[in-house]
Protein backbone atom coordinates (compact mmCIF):
# COMPACT_ATOMS: atom_id res chain seq x y z
CA UNK A 1 0.00 0.00 0.00
CA UNK A 2 1.21 2.94 -1.35
CA UNK A 3 2.58 5.92 1.83
CA UNK A 4 0.32 8.29 0.46
CA UNK A 5 -2.87 6.57 1.20
CA UNK A 6 -5.05 7.05 4.65
CA UNK A 7 -7.38 3.99 6.11
CA UNK A 8 -10.45 5.69 6.81
CA UNK A 9 -12.82 3.80 8.92
CA UNK A 10 -15.94 5.61 8.26
CA UNK A 11 -16.80 9.98 7.12
CA UNK A 12 -19.81 11.20 8.27
CA UNK A 13 -21.36 14.34 9.04
CA UNK A 14 -22.11 17.14 9.61
CA UNK A 15 -23.09 16.94 12.91
CA UNK A 16 -22.19 18.30 16.11
CA UNK A 17 -18.76 17.45 18.21
CA UNK A 18 -19.51 15.02 21.18
CA UNK A 19 -16.86 15.16 23.60
CA UNK A 20 -14.20 17.20 24.67
CA UNK A 21 -12.83 21.10 24.40
CA UNK A 22 -14.93 21.52 20.84
CA UNK A 23 -18.33 19.74 22.54
CA UNK A 24 -21.23 21.37 20.66
CA UNK A 25 -19.45 22.48 17.51
CA UNK A 26 -20.71 21.72 14.24
CA UNK A 27 -18.36 19.10 12.45
CA UNK A 28 -17.43 16.20 9.55
CA UNK A 29 -15.58 13.50 11.16
CA UNK A 30 -12.69 11.51 9.24
CA UNK A 31 -12.17 8.23 11.73
CA UNK A 32 -9.16 6.89 10.94
CA UNK A 33 -8.42 3.16 10.78
CA UNK A 34 -5.64 1.79 13.34
CA UNK A 35 -4.29 2.08 16.38
CA UNK A 36 -0.86 1.44 18.50
CA UNK A 37 -2.85 0.99 21.68
CA UNK A 38 -5.55 -1.43 22.85
CA UNK A 39 -7.63 0.22 25.90
CA UNK A 40 -9.67 -1.91 27.53
CA UNK A 41 -12.95 0.07 27.31
CA UNK A 42 -12.34 1.66 23.82
CA UNK A 43 -15.63 1.99 22.20
CA UNK A 44 -14.38 2.31 18.59
CA UNK A 45 -13.34 -0.82 18.21
CA UNK A 46 -14.52 -1.03 14.51
CA UNK A 47 -11.55 1.76 14.02
CA UNK A 48 -9.15 -0.06 16.09
CA UNK A 49 -8.95 -3.98 16.33
CA UNK A 50 -7.11 -5.31 12.68
CA UNK A 51 -9.84 -8.19 12.81
CA UNK A 52 -12.40 -4.93 11.19
CA UNK A 53 -8.83 -3.93 8.51
CA UNK A 54 -11.53 -5.63 5.97
CA UNK A 55 -13.89 -2.63 6.41
CA UNK A 56 -11.53 0.47 6.46
CA UNK A 57 -11.47 1.97 2.96
CA UNK A 58 -7.72 2.74 1.27
CA UNK A 59 -7.95 6.00 -0.03
CA UNK A 60 -5.98 9.09 -1.13
CA UNK A 61 -6.13 12.75 0.48
CA UNK A 62 -7.98 13.76 -2.77
CA UNK A 63 -11.03 11.27 -2.48
CA UNK A 64 -11.25 11.91 1.08
CA UNK A 65 -11.50 15.62 0.76
CA UNK A 66 -13.75 15.55 -1.90
CA UNK A 67 -15.99 13.55 0.31
CA UNK A 68 -15.53 15.97 2.95
CA UNK A 69 -16.33 19.02 1.05
CA UNK A 70 -19.84 17.20 -0.51
CA UNK A 71 -20.88 16.22 2.89
CA UNK A 72 -20.74 19.73 4.57
CA UNK A 73 -22.24 21.30 1.69
CA UNK A 74 -18.76 23.56 0.45
CA UNK A 75 -18.90 25.48 3.78
CA UNK A 76 -16.20 25.72 6.28
CA UNK A 77 -17.09 23.41 9.09
CA UNK A 78 -14.57 22.20 11.41
CA UNK A 79 -13.14 18.51 10.19
CA UNK A 80 -12.38 16.41 13.11
CA UNK A 81 -9.70 14.01 12.81
CA UNK A 82 -10.51 10.85 14.72
CA UNK A 83 -9.99 7.11 15.15
CA UNK A 84 -8.24 4.84 16.41
CA UNK A 85 -5.31 6.52 16.60
CA UNK A 86 -4.92 8.87 13.23
CA UNK A 87 -1.41 10.14 13.94
CA UNK A 88 -0.31 6.70 12.46
CA UNK A 89 -1.95 7.93 9.45
CA UNK A 90 -0.49 10.59 6.71
CA UNK A 91 -2.59 13.06 7.02
CA UNK A 92 -0.93 15.89 6.18
CA UNK A 93 -1.97 16.66 2.70
CA UNK A 94 -5.88 16.43 3.05
CA UNK A 95 -5.13 19.35 5.97
CA UNK A 96 -3.62 21.13 3.39
CA UNK A 97 -6.36 21.15 1.30
CA UNK A 98 -8.89 21.99 3.99
CA UNK A 99 -6.73 24.84 4.98
CA UNK A 100 -6.55 26.32 1.47
CA UNK A 101 -10.66 26.19 1.79
CA UNK A 102 -10.49 28.07 4.83
CA UNK A 103 -11.91 24.76 7.31
CA UNK A 104 -10.74 24.71 10.16
CA UNK A 105 -9.07 20.85 11.52
CA UNK A 106 -9.19 19.38 15.15
CA UNK A 107 -7.46 16.24 15.69
CA UNK A 108 -7.91 13.51 19.03
CA UNK A 109 -4.60 11.56 19.85
CA UNK A 110 -3.13 9.66 22.95
CA UNK A 111 0.01 11.35 22.05
CA UNK A 112 1.80 8.39 21.10
CA UNK A 113 3.13 9.20 18.00
CA UNK A 114 4.63 13.04 17.25
CA UNK A 115 3.99 14.29 13.47
CA UNK A 116 5.26 17.69 11.80
CA UNK A 117 1.84 17.92 10.00
CA UNK A 118 0.93 19.00 13.69
CA UNK A 119 1.22 22.84 13.33
CA UNK A 120 -1.25 22.83 10.71
CA UNK A 121 -3.84 22.43 12.96
CA UNK A 122 -6.54 24.52 14.68
CA UNK A 123 -6.83 22.46 18.02
CA UNK A 124 -4.64 18.95 18.76
CA UNK A 125 -6.58 17.20 21.64
CA UNK A 126 -3.54 15.24 23.71
CA UNK A 127 -5.72 12.28 25.52
CA UNK A 128 -3.37 10.49 28.11
CA UNK A 129 -4.59 7.46 28.82
CA UNK A 130 -5.55 6.54 32.81
CA UNK A 131 -4.49 3.30 34.31
CA UNK A 132 -8.44 2.11 33.63
CA UNK A 133 -7.42 1.66 30.05
CA UNK A 134 -4.61 -0.89 30.59
CA UNK A 135 -2.11 1.32 29.06
CA UNK A 136 1.16 3.09 30.37
CA UNK A 137 1.71 6.62 28.22
CA UNK A 138 5.00 7.45 27.17
CA UNK A 139 5.23 10.81 28.53
CA UNK A 140 8.77 11.61 26.47
CA UNK A 141 6.36 11.14 23.32
CA UNK A 142 3.95 13.10 24.84
CA UNK A 143 6.09 16.19 25.18
CA UNK A 144 6.86 15.69 21.60
CA UNK A 145 3.60 16.02 20.25
CA UNK A 146 3.21 19.29 22.38
CA UNK A 147 6.37 20.39 21.05
CA UNK A 148 5.58 19.94 17.51
CA UNK A 149 2.02 21.90 17.35
CA UNK A 150 3.91 24.68 17.04
CA UNK A 151 1.15 27.78 17.05
CA UNK A 152 -1.72 25.13 17.05
CA UNK A 153 -3.80 24.88 20.21
CA UNK A 154 -3.11 22.11 21.99
CA UNK A 155 -5.55 20.84 24.77
CA UNK A 156 -5.60 17.69 27.52
CA UNK A 157 -8.43 15.49 27.48
CA UNK A 158 -8.36 12.49 30.13
CA UNK A 159 -11.18 10.06 30.60
CA UNK A 160 -12.10 9.21 34.45
CA UNK A 161 -13.70 6.19 35.46
CA UNK A 162 -13.02 6.16 39.31
CA UNK A 163 -10.43 7.30 41.95
CA UNK A 164 -7.21 5.59 39.93
CA UNK A 165 -7.59 7.77 36.91
CA UNK A 166 -8.44 10.74 38.60
CA UNK A 167 -5.25 10.23 40.96
CA UNK A 168 -3.65 10.22 37.21
CA UNK A 169 -5.27 13.03 36.00
CA UNK A 170 -4.10 15.26 39.14
CA UNK A 171 -0.68 13.94 38.01
CA UNK A 172 -1.03 14.76 34.56
CA UNK A 173 -2.39 18.55 35.15
CA UNK A 174 1.08 18.64 37.05
CA UNK A 175 3.49 17.36 34.21
CA UNK A 176 1.84 19.59 31.99
CA UNK A 177 0.26 22.88 33.71
CA UNK A 178 -0.10 24.84 30.74
CA UNK A 179 -2.80 22.83 28.79
CA UNK A 180 -6.20 23.28 29.33
CA UNK A 181 -7.55 20.37 30.54
CA UNK A 182 -11.26 18.59 30.20
CA UNK A 183 -12.13 15.79 32.10
CA UNK A 184 -14.55 13.15 30.91
CA UNK A 185 -15.96 10.46 33.20
CA UNK A 186 -15.90 7.43 30.91
CA UNK A 187 -18.19 5.18 29.17
CA UNK A 188 -19.46 2.29 31.42
CA UNK A 189 -20.58 -0.08 27.96
CA UNK A 190 -17.13 0.64 26.45
CA UNK A 191 -15.50 -2.70 23.89
CA UNK A 192 -19.08 -4.48 25.42
CA UNK A 193 -21.43 -2.69 23.67
CA UNK A 194 -22.90 -3.44 20.51
CA UNK A 195 -23.94 -0.51 18.09
CA UNK A 196 -28.18 -0.83 18.99
CA UNK A 197 -27.32 -0.93 22.47
CA UNK A 198 -28.49 1.92 24.62
CA UNK A 199 -26.30 3.59 26.41
CA UNK A 200 -26.44 3.11 30.49
CA UNK A 201 -27.04 7.03 31.37
CA UNK A 202 -27.90 6.55 34.67
CA UNK A 203 -24.28 5.39 35.09
CA UNK A 204 -22.75 7.71 32.91
CA UNK A 205 -24.62 11.01 34.64
CA UNK A 206 -23.65 9.05 37.93
CA UNK A 207 -19.68 9.40 37.12
CA UNK A 208 -20.56 13.09 36.05
CA UNK A 209 -21.46 13.85 39.14
CA UNK A 210 -18.82 11.78 41.38
CA UNK A 211 -16.39 13.36 39.08
CA UNK A 212 -17.72 16.84 40.04
CA UNK A 213 -18.00 16.59 43.40
CA UNK A 214 -14.26 15.51 43.23
CA UNK A 215 -12.92 18.47 41.41
CA UNK A 216 -15.24 20.53 43.97
CA UNK A 217 -14.10 18.96 47.09
CA UNK A 218 -10.59 19.15 46.32
CA UNK A 219 -10.76 22.75 45.24
CA UNK A 220 -9.41 21.78 41.78
CA UNK A 221 -10.55 24.35 39.34
CA UNK A 222 -8.26 24.03 36.34
CA UNK A 223 -10.34 21.30 34.66
CA UNK A 224 -13.69 21.78 32.54
CA UNK A 225 -15.76 18.34 33.23
CA UNK A 226 -17.91 17.66 30.23
CA UNK A 227 -19.55 14.81 29.46
CA UNK A 228 -19.83 12.62 26.18
CA UNK A 229 -22.85 14.45 24.49
CA UNK A 230 -22.78 11.74 21.62
CA UNK A 231 -23.46 8.96 24.27
CA UNK A 232 -26.74 10.94 25.93
CA UNK A 233 -28.22 11.57 22.10
CA UNK A 234 -27.29 8.52 20.34
CA UNK A 235 -26.03 5.91 22.67
CA UNK A 236 -23.12 4.10 20.83
CA UNK A 237 -24.31 3.99 17.63
CA UNK A 238 -21.50 4.58 15.23
CA UNK A 239 -21.01 7.78 12.65
CA UNK A 240 -22.32 10.13 14.71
Amino acid sequence: MSADVIRVSEIFGPTIQGEGALIGEPTVFVRTGGCDYRCDWCDTLHAVDSAFRDTWAPMSAEAIWERVRVLSGERPLLVSLSGGNPAIQPLGPLIAFGRREGYRFALETQGSIARPWFTDLDTLVLSPKPPSSGMVPDWDAFAACVAAAGPARVMMKIVVFDEADYAFARGAARRFPNLPLVLQPGNPAGKHAREDDPADLEALAACMRWLVDAVVADGWFQPRVLPQLHVFLWGNRKGV
